[in-house]
């Protein structure tokens, strides 16, 4: 294989919009009609845990023990979800673009540019709680361990780390040609921030009558409705529901003062970058308690 820079990644903290992402650009480039649903994504997108190709770099199943087993795969099973398609392709990854045991996570030679949708670390926390089946303070404490990582059964393994430093690290990156969007901006004008996205980064003549029926055939109530009547093969083991609420704001319903607090102190340099207009309104909430 010649030339394998052609994954764009669809990066994310977990429960950050990911899949909305995935399935807005599915319906908006795939004929009408054609999109897949929220279980069939891989029809358009891809995503870097696919048990398939670590099997195939592998050279049969692949069953890894640790981190260094699953970064010794990893690159070969990354050039091959690279080559699968002959031009650029959308994957999804939660990984942290970092170097580990000498080798780049997110490598440069298979990487063509990157969507990274971040979402605010409020709103995160009670729906990454749902997505660990943990307890709020365990997830806001997760969220904020530089350590943390989500793995498969079989050893393919989600490099989160911190929220900030996840934020910092994606948005940051030195020669990555890459566009940021907001949750919270996506569900306010999700036309604007599409269009931006498909014309400014994608380079596409935007047809606005096809970004409207993306936008209208993704809306959160329709996803929601697909999981409850067909499931979701993405929904962790353990997790009631995916899609719970899909709103902005939902923090103030579901953290206490205390645990608003934590994560201002947590994440304080990253919101005054990327949040400043939640600034004072989670201080007053969090001096409440």
């Amino acid at each position: 294989m010649s030339n394998l820079k052609r994954v764009i990644w669809i990066a994310s903290y977990p429960k950050s919009g990911n899949t909305w992402m995935r399935s807005l650009l599915a319906h908006y480039f795939m004929p009408a009609g054609k999109a897949p649903d929220i279980n069939n994504l891989r029809q358009f997108t891809t995503a870097d845990v696919r048990q398939d190709f670590f099997d195939a770099a592998n050279n049969g199943p692949y069953q890894g023990e640790n981190l260094e087993d699953w970064m010794k795969v990893r690159g070969k099973a990354l050039r091959l979800i690279a080559g699968s398609k002959p031009s650029h392709h959308f994957v999804k990854t939660h990984c942290q673009p970092v170097q580990m045991f000498g080798e780049h996570v997110i490598p440069p030679e298979v990487t063509a540019g990157a969507i990274y949708v971040l979402r605010n670390p409020f709103d995160l926390a009670p729906s990454f709680a749902r997505h660990q089946s943990s307890d709020l303070d365990t997830a806001i404490e997760r969220m904020a361990n530089p350590e943390t990582v989500m793995g498969t059964p079989t050893g393919i393994f989600d490099l989160l780390g911190r929220w900030d430093d996840h934020v910092s690290l994606w948005t940051g990156a030195e020669g990555l040609k890459k566009r940021v969007i907001r949750y919270e901006d996506l569900l306010a004008k999700p036309a604007r921030e599409m269009r931006a996205l498909l014309g400014h980064y994608l380079g596409q003549d935007v047809d606005a009558r096809k970004l409207a029926a993306a936008i209208k055939a993704t809306e959160f109530s329709k996803m929601q409705r697909q999981e409850k009547e067909k499931g979701f093969t993405e929904r962790p083991e353990g997790m009631e529901s995916f899609f719970a609420k899909g709103k902005s704001g939902v923090w103030q319903d579901d953290l206490t003062p205390a645990q608003v607090g934590r994560i201002r102190e947590a994440f304080l340099p990253a919101l005054e970058t990327w949040y400043p207009e939640m600034l004072d309104i989670t201080r007053e909430f969090a001096e409440q308690g």
